[in-house]
């Protein structure tokens, strides 16, 4: 009842015609992992610097069709975050506007199932450009592995606590980890513990 209501909404509210695809229901077998870089961790005063996305078919982590794409930012980069994602203004030369960049997302995603590591942050920061521009917020599933992750693995922590850090969860996965945290790369290794935490039927402490 409450799915077919906010349906009904996002086919009217939607503005922009060209983006009825992501209204269509999805009967494939893909999903596409994504990242963003900000310059801060605030969805309503920072910005996306970057978006990595990368499209996950049956168990096959499709590489060779990724996007990456760097943001010209409004607002000066934050220190703290220039820490995380070693992203500085001059590196910044030559970055797209906001407006283009996620028009090419949103052709990238169209209407398959989203995935991400605290993907509720990363939907906040691509909602905060695209509600303006087409009128509704992201109707795509969307897929949290770190709630994959604590469910498979709550059963065998005695003490109810399960390490949800990235880093923790790559370790006790036996997954690589990628020299560089950027949005691309991080968006590969969370495509990396979706695939496994889909072919894992338990996880052992």
């Amino acid at each position: 009842m409450f799915k077919s209501i906010k349906n009904y909404l996002n086919k009217k509210n939607l503005k922009d015609s060209r983006f009825d695809f992501l209204l269509d229901p999805y009967e494939g077998d893909e999903c596409v992992v994504f990242d963003c870089e900000t310059t801060g961790l605030n969805p309503k005063v920072d910005d996306i610097i970057s978006i990595g996305a990368i499209k996950i078919k049956g168990n096959q982590i499709l590489t060779s069709t990724k996007f990456e794409r760097f943001v010209k930012p409004k607002s000066e980069l934050d220190a703290t975050s220039i820490k995380i994602h070693h992203i500085r203004q001059c590196d910044l030369h030559g970055a797209k506007d906001i407006d283009g960049v996620i028009e090419e997302f949103l052709y990238f995603i169209e209407n398959r199932p989203l995935v991400g590591y605290y993907l509720e942050f990363d939907v906040a920061m691509i909602n905060k450009y695209v509600k303006p521009k087409i009128g509704i917020k992201l109707p795509n599933e969307q897929i949290e592995v770190s709630a994959i992750y604590h469910d498979k693995k709550i059963g065998f922590i005695p003490q109810g606590v399960v390490d949800l850090r990235f880093d923790s969860i790559m370790k006790d996965l036996k997954l690589p980890i990628l020299s560089k945290h950027d949005a691309i790369n991080d968006a590969i290794m969370t495509a990396m513990i979706f695939v496994k935490l889909q072919n894992t039927t338990k996880l052992s402490s």
